[in-house]
């Protein structure tokens, strides 16, 4: 595996710098490293202490403003009137746990089988991607009687203990579990060919040879749609059918992680995987599922989750809580009634040929990609592909400054990683542009 950054390294605060900061901030940084201790991470070089959040910005405690192209977990915006009312009206009303019938989670289970392929007719609802992603594991194995998992090389699906492990975008130098294989991700900027999908699917081929032949049965291949923590690659659409292939070929399962990708991230589409054509044999969702409200979840075949109820008495407390289906009621009210799908298509296409052009200006842009409001800009020395880590990480810094909030991505952290709410607005994107071309313009001076 190469030397990678840790996901959470990247544009991480090192609290050496807490003697730099002012006097109210450094005493917020260090009553949480005397609490939260070696968990403590926080981002940007001088961190943020925010305050409340509307829309699509956010807000300190000194009142400035930020757009916040950052965080996906708010679909919908920041404190969408809308999500806010069904969590108050809810949680005044009932909050218990699914082994009570209750009205809320079975009309949402409902509605959101309903933006599925009709063969995915099961949900288990749980708290948060890293439990989804768990399950989704333990019904891979379970279904396949195999352990063996293909994952690519910067790949993150979450926390818990099995998920970590097909995680490499977590692990800090050590190496992969012997039941694990890490692919490079297709990079069709790196490795501009018609064959992409193809030269992918031979490597998955490989891998899965590897495990069998070491005696470890392969169970499945899990991957989001947009490889978001490997560097955001999305194109060519159906690249990945040739990949799914080979999997379900080798008896195993194709796991959707849908958590970045889903809800419309990538605008043509409910799920990013119908951009590929395809239908997973398990999708897990997660963060913006309730627009910042603990809520995710798995959806699958019945004949897929059968052995694993078979197996355990699985039961989360509160997952599917009535609080967690109001909320996710109205995110799919809210996507549905403000077009927030076509709104991500539109002014994610808007966004990325402006930034193309913004790119034939400055050599220091190496590649924009992306789908919808899902977008990549990676920054490469000039003339060649070599990531460049440290103008990544001075942009994002430098962005700040200027009141716009990216996060990165890719083994180097030399990729910004966009993903603003999806209600964004071309008044917003020009702002952001604005502020890109006058970072780039003091960096390149």
């Amino acid at each position: 595996m190469p030397d990678t950054k840790q996901i959470l390294a990247l544009n991480r605060f090192d609290a050496e710098d807490s003697g730099s900061l002012d006097p109210a901030l450094a005493d917020l940084v260090q009553r949480r490293e005397a609490t939260f201790g070696a968990s403590s991470v926080l981002f940007y070089q001088e961190p943020l202490h925010i305050v409340r959040a509307e829309g699509v910005f956010m807000y300190d405690a000194d009142g400035n403003r930020y757009l916040d192209t950052y965080n996906n977990v708010v679909q919908v915006g920041h404190c969408h009137p809308r999500v806010v009312e069904a969590i108050a009206k809810q949680a005044a009303t009932l909050n218990t746990n699914t082994r009570y019938l209750y009205d809320n989670i079975h009309e949402y289970a409902e509605r959101l089988l309903e933006t599925y392929p009709a063969s995915l007719s099961n949900v288990v609802f749980t708290c948060t991607g890293s439990e989804a992603n768990d399950i989704a594991l333990r019904l891979a194995k379970l279904f396949t009687g195999g352990r063996g998992f293909v994952v690519t090389e910067n790949a993150y699906h979450g926390n818990t203990a099995a998920v970590s492990e097909v995680s490499p975008a977590s692990f800090k130098g050590r190496a992969l579990p012997p039941h694990v294989r890490a692919l490079p991700a297709p990079d069709p900027y790196r490795d501009p060919t018609d064959e992409l999908g193809e030269r992918f699917a031979d490597q998955i081929e490989e891998a899965i040879g590897e495990l069998e032949e070491e005696g470890i049965p392969f169970a499945g291949f899990i991957a989001d749609s947009i490889f978001s923590s490997d560097g955001i690659y999305a194109d060519p659409p159906g690249f990945l059918e040739h990949a799914i292939e080979v999997v379900h070929n080798a008896g195993g399962l194709f796991i959707g992680d849908e958590v970045q990708p889903g809800f419309g991230r990538t605008g043509s589409h409910m799920w990013g995987f119908q951009r590929h054509g395809l239908t997973p044999d398990i999708v897990t969702m997660g963060k913006p599922m309730g627009n910042g409200f603990p809520v995710a979840g798995v959806v699958t075949r019945p004949e897929i989750l059968q052995p694993f109820c078979d197996e355990t008495g699985y039961f989360n407390t509160f997952g599917g809580n009535p609080v967690a289906a109001a909320a996710g009621l109205a995110v799919l009210d809210v996507l549905e009634e403000e077009g927030l799908l076509e709104n991500a298509e539109k002014i994610g296409s808007y966004f990325r040929q402006a930034l193309d052009a913004m790119q034939q200006l400055n050599p220091c842009i190496g590649d924009v990609r992306g789908a919808g409001l899902f977008i990549g800009i990676e920054f490469s020395k000039p003339g060649t592909t070599d990531p460049d880590p440290a103008m990544a990480t001075a942009v994002i810094n430098a962005m700040k400054e200027e009141g716009v909030l990216i996060g990165a991505a890719g083994a180097d952290g030399n990729i910004l990683k966009l993903r603003p709410p999806l209600c964004l607005e071309t008044e917003h994107v020009d702002f952001f542009l604005e502020s890109l071309f006058d970072v780039l313009q003091r960096q390149s001076s």
